[in-house]
């Protein structure tokens, strides 16, 4: 990581880190800063910068972080310390090498800046509103990414392939007062799809509105549970206003929140986008040995919209949710289970 890239205690303290600069085209000025957690001496003052979202400002650490920066910690984004040194708290993210994951952050955040800086300021707003505001809230984030540059640019290098329909994308059994709802798109590992989504949330209104069913158990069938929104799909409403709309009105997270405490979700395989952001919201998540988890929507220029930033930011905090999406890196079931992002860890 080139020594330029860094702020020490006194380049924070002087940098400008309350004003979003933005190039002529509009792109933010060195939307990614990494702070050289290192370089504080033991009596070096600390400060705490303004928690307002005009810069990812990621901490990097390679020694033990005293406690006297826990709050310069809160305020950041996340904190790269060593491997064994994660959990030392939410803000922190265990990883080999902390410059090196920080120089593969800068490249993978720095490709789609509007929608890093974005992300950012939502989580702080989306972990302190009550579900429903959340979900709003990043539904307009969201939207309005979606008509913006970075997701142009992925969907001009991504082009559509017709979306095959599926005869019975989710599939209801019933035993006793148990509701069985498994996703049933194997051949597309379950991508989350319209015919999906709303597949789910009928099966979501028949248990509000039958008292007989006291518990709900939610899988997927095939290889993976659900690999996230099907991207052939993306980008395909008529504008980012009626996006906001739909999604708002017919999300399966809100709907999976609002009996949370009937819902057990078994999930297996590859978990990505809303395959772990609408899980997150039930109240008890079992993972399968294997499964992986993954927050890939940067790439594509967005922010989760599936309810992510409130659903997994409540499992894990937004220090690790930022770290899931601004890396895309993907994490293992002992890791998801080490943040609290699933329950438990159970055999087919």
């Amino acid at each position: 990581m080139p020594a330029e890239d860094r702020l020490g205690p006194r380049e924070l303290a002087d940098e400008g880190i309350t004003r979003l600069e933005l190039a002529p085209d509009g792109d933010p000025v060195a939307p990614v800063v990494f702070v050289d957690l290192d370089r504080w001496g033991p009596h070096d003052p600390v400060p705490v910068p303004a928690d307002e979202p005009h810069r990812v400002l990621i901490g990097v650490a390679e020694a033990p972080l005293p406690d006297r920066l826990s709050p310069l910690l809160h305020t950041l984004a996340f904190t790269l310390v060593p491997a064994g040194q994660g959990a030392g708290g939410p803000e922190r993210v265990g990883v080999a090498d902390p410059w090196a994951t920080a120089g593969s952050v800068a490249e993978y955040a720095g490709a789609a800046p509007r929608a890093a800086v974005t992300l950012v300021g939502l989580l702080r707003l989306t972990e302190r509103l009550p579900v429903a505001e959340g979900l709003t809230a990043e539904s307009l984030a969201y939207s309005t990414l979606l008509a913006g540059p970075e997701f142009s640019a992925w969907r001009a290098r991504s082009p559509r392939r017709p979306v095959p329909s599926h005869p019975d994308p989710v599939l209801l059994s019933r035993e006793g007062s148990l509701l069985r709802v498994a996703l049933n798109r194997p051949q597309r590992h379950n991508a989350f799809s319209r015919e999906v989504r709303d597949g789910l949330l009928e099966a979501l209104d028949l248990a509000r509105l039958d008292p007989t069913i006291t518990e709900v158990e939610l899988s997927g069938n095939g290889p993976s549970f659900c690999s996230g929104g099907d991207l052939d799909e993306f980008g395909t409403t008529p504008d980012a206003a009626t996006a906001h709309l739909i999604r708002v009105r017919q999300s399966a997270g809100h709907a999976v929140h609002r009996a949370a405490g009937r819902i057990r979700v078994r999930v297996h395989g590859a978990c990505i986008g809303a395959g772990i952001e609408v899980p997150a919201f039930a109240g008890r998540v079992e993972a399968i040995p294997g499964a992986s988890f993954q927050l890939p929507e940067l790439r594509m220029g967005l922010v989760p919209g599936a309810g992510g930033t409130v659903s997994v930011t409540r499992r894990i905090g937004r220090w690790r949710t930022a770290y899931l999406v601004l890396s895309g890196a993907s994490i293992d079931v002992r890791t998801a289970l080490e943040w609290g992002l699933v329950d438990a860890c159970e055999a087919r």
